[in-house]
């Protein structure tokens, strides 16, 4: 069926793409609150993961199959028989699903890496998608580093997989190489010399090397591309990817140059944004288009304004969320002058992901004397312990990191404590992020409240609760 020609699928790569930045690596419950999020947001794809990877990564595909409804949901495999197997076999509990085939063309990639001819290269390339077709009648392919291939060859390629059933053709720019110039006489080019092109859909994948990843990408949309591979907040590997905010706020911006819709919900793209810098850890810096703290200038909340204010922002919470959140709200106004947007952000979220932890903390007491601070805190387990435990530090937030790998019995490598406001004054919330290593993983965490020891401490025990759960 031949694509829309006034309508561009946004096809969403943050919890495949986007989780290999540094420090990304996603639970199943983190891949799945995500999915939840993208699927409101009005994401047309989203691509789950790489179930061939490891057995958690195909599990973890597989939840998003079986849970999330509306989008299509996708995953990635090489041109082999028994990744396109597990791929398929991952999807298979969603009547909406895709498998996404990827080789490399450009002769870097043919010589160095995969070591093939070109003629092996068309050989399987058309061989994987026939076997695609055997599970799925949603195919897509990418010419790995599509933009350093030599045309006439990445024409052929792309003709003879169409021939073997591929649906979609999908053109990365894998290193962040091109430019927009460029980029558009390479989807021209395609478009007048490929036979059967008129039938799929084009898509377009940019990484952002060169800072030109949404540039690139609106620039191959012009040039007849109809599907946009992003990441939220343009997370990804290296310089990371076309980031799905800014390039959608773009086409709805100006929607009288590109005459162009997509199915995403604006007024969601912001909570969706903070939940993924949430998770992730990665902080947005305060200029970021779209969604940076400069473009949503914070504002005083009230008590009776809560619920409103929060519908504002664009976040929705069942009634047992709302309760803790107005519940912290009430408690935060005590020691607080005047509550922030920012603030009610950082509440929402923690209340979002109240439940997605085995260990939740019941109290915190820091003392100091001539040895040092010392901390003591409560724990409370799903499972009905309740433990309380003390230790000591060189501060109040090493004591506090101590006391939580005693009581928990899981030790791990701090390499990262960040703090930065969430609003302004000296009684802003201060959001606390912690990196640290666990037998040869990464693992982050990240809290928020006008205590940093507190902020520190939940961010580090949401830390444990992701070793727990991997």
């Amino acid at each position: 069926m031949p694509p829309d020609p006034e309508r561009v699928i946004i096809f969403d790569t943050t919890l495949r793409d986007g989780e290999l930045a540094p420090g990304c690596s996603l639970t199943q419950a983190e891949k799945l609150r995500i999915a939840r999020a993208l699927a409101d947001l009005g994401a047309d794809v989203i691509e789950a993961g790489y179930p061939a990877a490891s057995r958690s990564d195909w599990e973890a595909v597989n939840a998003v199959a079986r849970e999330i409804q509306g989008p299509v949901i996708c995953g990635l495999a090489r041109c082999r028989r028994d990744e396109i197997e597990l791929a398929a076999g991952a999807l298979r509990a969603t009547p909406r699903h895709r498998l996404h085939l990827y080789l490399g063309t450009s002769p870097v990639y043919r010589e160095q890496q995969l070591r093939m001819t070109p003629a092996q290269v068309i050989d399987a390339a058309v061989e994987a998608v026939a076997t695609a077709r055997g599970f799925c009648s949603d195919i897509e392919f990418s010419p790995e580093d599509a933009s350093r291939t030599e045309l006439e060859f990445l024409a052929e390629v792309i003709e003879r997989v169409i021939e073997a059933g591929a649906t979609t053709i999908n053109i990365p720019d894998t290193t962040g190489f091109t430019v927009p110039d460029e980029f558009s006489e390479l989807f021209r080019y395609l478009r007048k010399n490929v036979r059967g092109i008129e039938k799929v859909t084009l898509s377009v994948h940019c990484h952002d090397d060169l800072g030109m990843a949404v540039a690139n990408s609106l620039t191959a949309v012009v040039a007849g591309a109809r599907q946009i591979e992003c990441t939220i907040n343009g997370i990804g590997v290296r310089a990371g990817n076309c980031s799905l905010e800014e390039v959608v706020t773009a086409l709805r911006t100006r929607a009288a140059f590109f005459n162009l819709v997509t199915g995403i919900q604006a007024s969601r793209l912001y909570p969706v944004s903070r939940l993924v810098s949430t998770i992730t850890g990665v902080l947005m810096p305060r200029n970021k288009a779209v969604v940076g703290e400069n473009a949503h200038q914070s504002q005083p909340v009230q008590a009776g304004q809560l619920r409103e204010r929060i519908l504002a922002l664009g976040f929705e919470l069942d009634d047992a969320q709302f309760a803790r959140v107005r519940a912290e709200f009430d408690a935060l106004a005590e020691r607080k002058k005047e509550l922030f947007d920012g603030d009610i952000e950082a509440l929402v979220l923690r209340a979002e992901g109240a439940a997605s932890g085995p260990w939740q903390l019941t109290q915190l007491r820091i003392s100091s004397g001539p040895e040092g601070a010392r901390a003591t805190l409560g724990l409370r387990h799903r499972d009905g312990r309740v433990l309380e435990h003390s230790a000591g530090g060189d501060g109040p937030v090493d004591a506090a990191f101590k006391a939580l790998e005693a009581a928990t019995g899981v030790t791990v490598s701090l390499r990262k404590f960040e703090v930065r406001a969430v609003t302004g004054g000296q009684d802003a919330q201060g959001e606390a992020v912690v990196h640290v290593e666990h037998r040869e993983r990464t693992y982050r965490g990240a809290s928020a409240s006008t205590d940093i020891v507190e902020a520190g401490t939940r961010a580090f025990l949401e830390v444990i609760n992701r070793i727990d759960a991997a």
